[in-house]
C-alpha cells in the first residue's frame, strides 16, 4: 500500500506521523491532505535511512539541492562533499543528476548517506548508458528507459522527474511559438529529439500506465517534469509551456487514481510580474498538487549570482503558493558547482522559503523572527547566532571581525544605536 492509498483508507502511517511532528501539525491533517493529493511524502521503503519530509498544502516551503557529476567533472569524493554540504546547509531533498562516471555507484553512495528524500531523472542514466555503448541518444529504446526507471525504483529513489508532458502535439506547438531558447530541459531535449527522429509518441506519455505500475510498486513519487519550461524571460508563460501544463494536470489525476503520489515541476525563467500567475495556473490546472519550481529566475543576466535571482523569484513563488523550491547555485549557466556553491545555493534558497513562510502567516516562522528581534534588542549574541538560518557563516563573520567591546559589533562599535537607546531611554532597565 502506498502512502496515498493508506491515506485514502484512513490510515496514518509512520511517515505521516513523522511529518506531522516535524511540521507541528496533527497526523490527521497530514493524512487528509495527502489523501486529496495536496501533500506528497516522497518515501520509497527501500531508502532505509530516510527521514520523511512532506511537501504541499499547509506545510513549510521546502528546498531541494541538485548535485551530481558531469562528463567533464566526475569525482565521487567531491559528490559526497556536495551531499554533505547540502545537508549541512539544511536541504530538505537532494537530486542526484549525475551524467559522468559510475552512475550506479554514486547513486548508491547518495542513498546510503542521505536522510533527506532523494530524487533522480532516470533518462539521464539511459542516455549515458546508450552513448557509452557506442550508440547515439536517438538509439535509446523504450525498454532501455523503463529498465532504468525500475532499477532506480528498486534501489530506493524517493521521487523521479519524468517528462511525460512533452508530446508530439506539444512539440508542434513549440515549433510555431517562435521561442528564443526553445528547450533548455536536458531530459526534455533528449525526448524531444527522440520523438522527432522516430516520429513516435513520447513513451513516458504513451506507456504512462506502465510507469504508474512501477511507481506504485515502490511508492515512488512522480515529479512530472516541465520539459518545455521557459529558458529565458522572453519565453515565459507561452503556449508551449501551458500546453504541457494542461497535459500534466490530466496525468496527475491518472496517477492519483492509480495510487501514485505526484508533484508538478514548474518554470524556469519568469519575469517578476508573471510569477504569481504561473503558480495560480499550476494549482488550478493540476488540481492543487504540490508545485516544485526551479527558482524561478527573474532575470537572465545574473550569471555568477543566479542564486540571488532564484531567491527573489522563489520567495514570491512560495508566497503565491509554490511548495518546493529547487535551488540554483552561483555556478548556474557557467559550470558544475562545487561544495561551496552547493552550500551557498541551499542557504540562499532557504532564506527565500522562510520569507515565503512568513508571508503565508506560518506562526512558527514568524515567532523565530520575533525571537531574533528580541535577541538583537538584548544584544544576546549566542541567541542571535543560534536563531539565524546559517549560524556557521554568521559566526565566522563575527569572529573574523572582533569588536573592541564584546557587546557590540564592528559595524557601529561604541556608536551602537541599540545600546544607546537602551542606556538613555531605559536607564532603569526595560520591562
Amino acid at each position: 500500500m502506498t502512502q496515498l492509498e493508506a491515506a485514502r483508507a484512513g490510515r496514518v502511517t509512520e511517515a505521516m506521523a513523522f511529518v506531522a511532528r516535524k511540521e507541528g501539525l496533527q497526523p490527521e491533517q497530514i493524512r487528509e491532505c495527502l489523501a486529496r493529493g495536496a501533500v506528497a511524502i516522497p518515501a520509497n521503503p527501500a531508502h532505509v535511512c530516510l527521514k520523511p519530509c512532506g511537501v504541499g498544502e499547509g506545510l513549510t516551503v521546502k528546498v531541494n539541492a541538485n548535485i551530481g557529476s558531469s562528463p567533464d567533472r566526475c569525482d565521487p569524493a567531491e559528490e559526497m562533499a556536495k551531499l554533505e554540504a547540502a545537508l549541512e546547509a539544511g536541504a530538505d531533498a537532494v537530486m542526484d543528476l549525475s551524467t559522468g562516471g559510475d552512475l550506479k555507484a554514486m547513486r548508491r553512495q547518495v542513498l546510503d548517506n542521505c536522510p533527506a528524500a532523494v530524487g533522480t531523472v532516470p533518462i539521464y542514466q539511459s542516455a549515458v548508458e546508450v552513448t557509452s555503448a557506442g550508440r547515439g541518444i536517438l538509439d535509446l529504446t523504450v525498454e532501455d528507459l523503463f529498465r532504468v526507471i525500475e532499477e532506480q525504483a528498486r534501489e530506493g529513489v524517493d521521487f523521479m522527474t519524468v517528462h511525460c508532458g512533452v508530446t508530439r502535439t506539444a512539440l508542434e506547438r513549440l515549433k510555431t511559438e517562435g521561442r528564443v531558447t526553445d528547450i533548455v530541459s536536458r531530459g526534455g531535449a533528449f525526448l524531444a529529439c527522440w520523438i522527432i527522429a522516430h516520429q513516435q509518441e513520447n513513451p513516458l506519455y504513451e506507456q504512462y500506465d506502465r510507469l504508474l505500475e512501477i511507481a506504485r510498486a515502490h511508492d515512488v513519487t512522480l515529479s512530472l517534469g516541465d520539459a518545455l519550461r521557459p529558458g529565458c524571460l522572453a519565453d515565459a508563460s507561452d503556449r508551449a509551456q501551458l500546453s504541457e501544463l494542461i497535459t500534466l494536470g490530466e496525468l496527475t489525476e491518472r496517477a492519483w487514481k492509480a495510487g501514485v503520489q505526484v508533484m508538478i515541476e514548474g518554470p524556469g525563467h519568469v519575469p517578476l510580474d508573471q510569477v504569481q500567475a504561473n503558480v495560480v495556473m499550476q494549482k488550478r490546472l493540476c488540481h492543487n498538487a504540490p508545485f516544485y519550481v526551479l527558482g524561478p529566475l527573474v532575470t537572465d543576466i545574473a550569471a555568477g549570482h543566479d542564486h540571488v535571482a532564484c531567491a527573489i523569484g522563489g520567495a514570491l513563488a512560495g508566497w503565491a503558493g509554490a511548495d518546493f523550491l529547487c535551488y540554483v547555485t552561483p555556478s548556474e549557466h557557467l559550470a558544475l558547482p562545487g561544495p561551496e556553491q552547493v552550500y551557498e545555493g541551499v542557504v540562499t534558497t532557504r532564506i527565500a522559503a522562510h520569507a515565503a513562510d512568513i508571508a503565508r502567516g506560518r506562526a512558527a516562522s514568524i515567532a523565530r523572527d520575533r525571537a531574533m528581534a528580541e535577541a538583537r534588542r538584548k544584544m544576546d549574541w549566542d541567541a542571535m547566532l543560534s536563531l539565524c538560518l546559517d549560524p556557521k557563516t554568521a559566526r565566522a563573520i563575527r569572529e573574523g571581525s572582533p569588536p573592541a567591546e564584546s557587546e557590540v559589533c564592528t559595524m557601529c562599535g561604541r556608536f551602537c544605536a541599540v545600546r544607546l537607546v537602551r542606556d538613555y531611554f531605559y536607564p532603569d532597565g526595560r520591562a
